[in-house]
């Protein structure tokens, strides 16, 4: 039930940062700043206790506290939407690049997500990138949602699969994934650079 649950999730999520990303940024970000929290609450509680993902009660909660600080914060400021939109983008590509290489899951390829996403976060906001970067990287951060939760919906992976090296060795034995992955990612920049218009300022779209 809970593969079910995240996977419909991460399909709906994804989509709307995929396709939508920049176009209605405040809200989106803010959506894809609750998605990130409650996988960061979760996935704490699961590698401290050493269960499996959302596989307790304090897992749903502990997600669920975290992914409404995050919303509330990243639609309020826009250092912060941008901090975890970008931290959570560069985790997302960093996992699929290491899926990609078959490296297996590990604390070791969480935390060069996160040290990748967080420079990416300060180079956005030290130089105000254009909105045509982030559009790019949402759209591949959202195409990663998206197939994970296809992943999750056809009983690809499960929720227990998360914390182990399950994960990145499915997606490397199963090009299909890849080819679904580029293909979101390609619709998803063109569907949001159409609707974006002439405003290409970051900080002004937002």
């Amino acid at each position: 039930m809970s593969s079910i649950a995240i996977g419909l999730i991460a399909v709906i999520v994804g989509a709307v940062f995929c396709f939508w990303g920049v176009v209605a940024m405040r809200v989106v970000i803010a959506v894809w700043g609750a998605f990130a929290g409650f996988n960061l609450g979760a996935g704490l509680v699961a590698g401290i206790g050493h269960d499996a993902y959302l596989s307790t009660p304090l897992g749903w909660i502990v997600g669920i506290a975290v992914a409404i600080l995050f919303a509330v914060l990243a639609y309020l400021f826009y250092a912060v939407a941008i901090l975890l939109a970008m931290v959570s983008i560069g985790f997302a590509l960093g996992t699929a690049l290491m899926a990609a290489f078959g490296v297996d899951w590990s604390w070791v390829i969480i935390g060069v997500g996160v040290i990748c996403g967080a420079l990416l976060a300060w180079a956005t906001l030290a130089v105000n990138l254009p909105a045509v970067l982030l559009v790019v990287l949402s759209a591949l951060g959202g195409s990663t949602a998206i197939v994970a939760g296809m992943m999750f919906l056809s009983d690809t992976i499960r929720t227990t699969d998360v914390a182990g090296d399950q994960v990145t060795a499915t997606v490397a034995e199963h090009w299909w994934w890849w080819v679904l992955y580029a293909g979101f990612a390609i619709i998803g920049v063109v569907a949001q650079v159409r609707l974006l218009g002439q405003n290409r300022d970051l900080q002004a779209q937002w």
